[in-house]
């Protein structure tokens, strides 16, 4: 159980976990992957968290960054 539904923060957390965890994956995905993936100068990576969520970054040839993700959530 996630500590979300055992110990809700707003009222969004207490009625829809599954929707908290994927705003969490985007976040982190856009911010802490993102500089991670900048700060070692990478070409591509790709990332899975083992509940179904999945990402892949790469850098095009402007130098700009190119994310992709998915998440999945269990009804």
């Amino acid at each position: 159980m996630s500590q979300y539904a055992t110990n809700p923060q707003t009222l969004e957390e207490a009625l829809e976990p599954e929707k908290v965890q994927v705003k969490n994956w985007s976040a982190f995905i856009e911010s802490e992957v993102v500089n991670f993936f900048n700060t070692y100068k990478l070409e591509k990576m790709t990332l899975e968290d083992g509940r179904g969520n999945k990402a892949k970054l790469a850098r095009t040839k402007d130098n700009d960054i190119k994310v992709e993700y998915t998440s999945s959530v269990l009804l």
